[in-house]
């Protein structure tokens, strides 16, 4: 999202000139998944991305993903009066987006293809029979969804199912140490559906500092108002175990989701270099189960009806890695013994990473 110059005023400044240094260095330590949508940056990021692979002829090399459903043609086509073909989740708007994502990404395919949001107009029908259609051409490879309730996804993935078609494979939402509403639906949802996650916000959108840090005057980057408390509390637990694994603080944001679920890939949008190293440093962070409590009990968060209710018994805190095992009602008439939930991957220290 940060590659391209149209939000400067709100995401900060990142030249062309200075993405593609961060691309180069990205690509020289062994990455290629890119994230990116038809709107973003008003159409630059996607038209930066596929200069970049033309120039360094690696398209092959690299997984790219990006989005439909927002309108993308707003801030170029602004004197046009009908702007509704160019958004929402329907068969047209599709169409009309995966061709210009073409276009500016210089490629005939696009390897991950996300519903940006769930418009609640288009139906599951259409949407998933027209987004098959993308799949059998070869233009799409894999179908993602991002910012849309649980119980569409299963729905969808359900009717794919049933009727022979691509089913969504990952999701991507807000999810944070500090913003974890994940925990309710989708996290089960994904655990179901044997979906990956790749969740946006895990940095907590610039708010992971103190109040001195996020107030002062000649702080860049994102303009989002006022700094809510909560964010101050977790990033005071982020930063003390942060200088106790003599890292960054954004490198134990990103440990903390990459350890609470199987196959996490978070989404990170720095402005400079400097930001990318930090962010791959989390790929050799280890947290303990016990220092992942610690940062959760730094803002406690109610998970709700009805696994308040099922798994609060006795005063106990809900915890994502909870099973059936820890049911108060079911121990208390027998000794259960459940499977423990899928781990996720271990982190290889650096010394590891160096070696590969």
């Amino acid at each position: 999202m940060n590659f391209g110059e149209a939000w400067k005023a709100f995401l900060g400044e990142c030249s062309k000139d200075t993405a593609f240094e961060m691309l180069d260095y990205f690509y020289e330590q062994g990455g290629n998944f890119i994230d990116t949508a038809n709107n973003y940056q008003s159409e630059e990021s996607e038209t930066w991305i596929g200069e970049w692979m033309q120039k360094h002829g690696n398209r092959d090399e690299m997984v790219i993903a990006t989005k439909f459903t927002t309108g993308f043609r707003s801030q170029t086509y602004i004197s046009r009066n009908i702007k509704a073909n160019f958004q929402g989740n329907h068969a047209k708007s599709l169409h009309l987006s995966v061709k210009h994502s073409l276009r500016k990404l210089q490629t005939d395919y696009i390897d991950l293809l996300y519903v940006h949001w769930w418009d609640f107009t288009t139906s599951v029908p259409e949407l998933m029979n027209s987004l098959n259609g993308l799949v059998a051409s070869g233009k799409v490879l894999y179908l993602g969804i991002s910012d849309t309730p649980a119980w569409l996804v299963v729905k969808c993935n359900d009717y794919a199912r049933f009727h022979g078609l691509t089913q969504f494979s990952v999701y991507q939402g807000h999810w944070s140490a500090a913003f974890r509403d994940f925990e309710r639906d989708i996290l089960p949802m994904c655990e179901a559906e044997g979906m990956g996650l790749a969740p946006w916000g895990a940095l907590g959108r610039g708010m992971f500092k103190s109040s001195e840090q996020y107030n002062a005057p000649d702080r860049d980057g994102r303009k989002m108002g006022a700094q809510d408390p909560k964010y101050e509390r977790i990033a005071a637990k982020l930063e003390a175990l942060a200088k106790k694994k003599n890292t960054a603080i954004t490198s134990i944001a990103l440990a903390y989701v990459m350890h609470k679920f199987p196959h996490v890939s978070p989404i990170v949008g720095g402005r400079k270099v400097e930001h990318l190293k930090g962010n791959i440093e989390a790929l050799g962070v280890k947290l303990t189960q016990e220092e992942i409590d610690e940062i959760e009990d730094a803002e406690p968060f109610d998970i709700g009806f009805p696994l308040s209710f099922l798994f609060g018994f006795g005063g106990q805190t809900y915890r994502s890695r909870m099973t059936a095992g820890d049911l108060k009602l079911i121990q208390a008439n027998t000794n259960l013994d459940a499977v423990p939930k899928l781990q996720h991957i271990v982190p290889r220290d650096n010394e590891e990473l160096a070696g590969v």
